[in-house]
């Protein structure tokens, strides 16, 4: 008689981040023996054949990435509920700050019988300043609260986020919380590859004022004017994001020659080898993915000394780090590397021994794995 698969529903608000942050460890949880549902709004094409080819069913789910509209929240609740007692889910792990709040008040009246969360970053509703702002922190706090309740287990990506947590009181008991490093990433996939002769600085990012965009556009001006030569490139997309910059301010930047924009990549491979450095000025993050595949490819990096950043380098050993918001400091690390190229060589083998180290997405996914009592 055959062993009936316990199924797994993966919920996420953004469709790609399914292969890109968690085609790993879906994967692992097919060759498992689980079946494994993802869900997340308006996959597209190529997303679905790359989660069916790894054995992953796809259900598109009804969730706004952004803003609070509460009949649209209590219809994608409904849909959750529904969606989850149909398939008869046994294992929810949601990601992402709805799917978390939803996906685990959902799972709970459909009685999962286990509930797991991922925060992969605060969100942009507790670093926002305002009357507004602290209304919606009110809010997502407390629907935090009573959706973190229902889990068995929470991961956190940083100890600053976990520590945020805590002292909101939104975990409830504390010993629920689970830190593990990022998402981790594929080391084989991002192999190291020759530096370019002419000093290139890459940000790949969503064309947010929080990830430090601005700043580096004002860097790269600086350094620019004193040092001609060097490349700024940019990858990245606009964003329905309220922090997202404007077509006419991009625009405003490729044409003055400040940056060289490279649009959207659905591989960013060839951008991070064509670059020298990696830089990320972000305000906070969970854990950059894309600083982590700059480190696999042995680049160094600069970053802020901010949350979920600052775990990523070691000062002055795989990169510098600089103040969130503070151009000249910018400019000064970025001098370093312009002044001292030998720096890159050396930081970069560093980045990429960090990468083997502590964010191989296999060591990070059997700490998950083990903690949901799955491998």
């Amino acid at each position: 008689m055959s062993m009936v698969k316990k199924t797994i529903v993966v919920l996420g608000s953004y469709a790609p981040s399914l292969i890109t942050f968690r085609g790993d460890l879906l994967k692992a949880l097919v060759t498992l023996g689980y079946d494994v549902i993802a869900c997340a709004p308006d996959a597209p094409d190529d997303v679905i054949e790359d989660l069916d080819s790894i054995g992953v069913r796809y259900i598109k789910i009804p969730i706004s990435r952004t803003g609070l509209n509460p009949v649209k929240d209590i219809q994608t609740f409904l849909f959750l509920l529904s969606l989850l007692r149909k398939v008869q889910a046994q294992i929810v792990l949601a990601y992402t700050v709805k799917p978390v709040i939803y996906g685990s008040l959902a799972a709970k009246a459909a009685s999962v019988p286990a509930i797991f969360s991922m925060v992969t970053g605060i969100g942009n509703a507790f670093v926002a300043k305002g009357f507004k702002a602290r209304l919606v922190r009110l809010l997502v706090s407390f629907l935090y609260r009573i959706g973190l309740a229902v889990n068995k287990q929470v991961f956190f990506q940083n100890p600053d986020d976990l520590a945020e947590f805590k002292k909101r009181g939104l975990l409830g008991v504390n010993d629920k919380a689970v830190l593990i490093n990022g998402s981790g990433i594929d080391i084989q996939g991002f192999q190291v590859r020759e530096y370019p002769k002419v000093i290139r600085f890459l940000l790949i990012a969503r064309l947010l004022k929080d990830k430090g965009l601005v700043e580096y556009v004002q860097a790269a001006s600086v350094v620019k004017q004193k040092y001609p030569n060097v490349t700024f490139d940019l990858v990245g997309w606009l964003d329905e994001n309220p922090a997202s910059i404007s077509k006419a301010q991009l625009d405003e930047w490729v044409n003055a020659g400040t940056v060289n924009y490279l649009g959207k990549l659905d591989d960013v491979r060839p951008a991070i080898a064509n670059a020298s450095v990696y830089v990320l000025p972000s305000y906070r993050e969970g854990t950059p993915r894309t600083v982590l595949e700059a480190m696999a490819m042995g680049r160094p990096i600069i970053t802020t000394d901010a949350p979920g950043c600052r775990e990523t380098v070691i000062d002055g050993h795989n990169g510098f780090l600089v103040p969130v918001q503070s151009v000249n400091e910018l400019v000064t690390a970025m001098e370093k590397f312009i002044l001292n190229p030998d720096l890159i060589a050396n930081m970069g083998k560093r980045s990429r021994e960090i990468a083997e180290d502590k964010y191989d997405v296999h060591k990070v996914n059997q700490v998950i794995l083990e903690t949901m009592g799955l491998s």
